[in-house]
């Protein structure tokens, strides 16, 4: 297989990763979406449109780690949820919309983690100096 062919297939499945993640997006939405796909399909979405990661991409191979693996996991998982009819129509619903939605919830949860990290963190480091003598 030729090396274009190959950069072919990546970019068609990175397309169909950022098409999922906008279907699940609204999937996450649909009262037709049973709870529980609901719930993944929201958690994945928000996660996967978030301005923010988890572990910054700064980070070395643990940073890329999340966009990878954990994020098409989690897109295969939620997939599978949603029933197969109502993923078609959030899919052709997503190829329609031109712009990446993005989420501010997804945001606010991972602002939200760092924070409680880093106030565990100052507390922590606090706890330390306090006793020394």
């Amino acid at each position: 297989m030729a090396v274009p062919d190959r950069l072919q297939r990546v970019k068609q499945w990175a397309r169909q990763i950022k098409r999922d993640v906008v279907a699940l997006w609204f999937a996450a939405r649909d009262r037709r979406t049973p709870f529980s796909a609901k719930f993944v399909a929201g958690t994945v979405a928000a996660y996967a449109l978030s301005p923010v990661d988890l572990i910054p991409d700064f980070i070395p191979i643990l940073g890329y780690l999340d966009d990878l693996i954990l994020v098409p996991l989690g897109i295969l998982l939620a997939v599978r949820l949603v029933p197969p009819a109502l993923m078609e129509e959030f899919r052709e619903r997503a190829a329609a919309l031109e712009g990446r939605p993005s989420s501010r919830s997804g945001l606010l949860a991972i602002l939200s983690v760092w924070f409680v990290a880093a106030v565990i963190a100052a507390w922590l480091a606090w706890g330390f100096i306090a006793a020394r003598p």
